[in-house]
């Protein structure tokens, strides 16, 4: 059962924005750095905030292919204007 609990947990994370994402990370880290939780609680709050992590991760490798695809396709057109004699 714990199993389900986890998947839905890791979907619901990726679900969120980058923003949203960073925000309840930027929470995991102030709870736990406060202390005065149980074991149970810090691992728990730390696995989420690996989910987070990863998820925030993943957002920006995915911007950043999108903002390389787009310069390679600036690129290309600027070059395909210049070898055609356009300007």
């Amino acid at each position: 059962m714990t199993g389900k609990k986890e998947q839905t947990a890791a979907a619901t994370a990726e679900a969120l924005g980058y923003e949203q994402a960073r925000d309840e990370l930027i929470e995991v880290v102030r709870r736990l750095e406060a202390g005065g939780t149980t074991l149970e609680e810090s691992l728990a709050l730390w696995e989420r905030g690996e989910e987070l992590a990863g998820v925030c991760r993943r957002r920006l490798e995915g911007a950043r292919a999108r903002l390389d695809a787009a310069l390679a396709e600036g690129e290309q057109e600027e070059g395909g204007a210049e070898g055609s004699g356009e300007a």
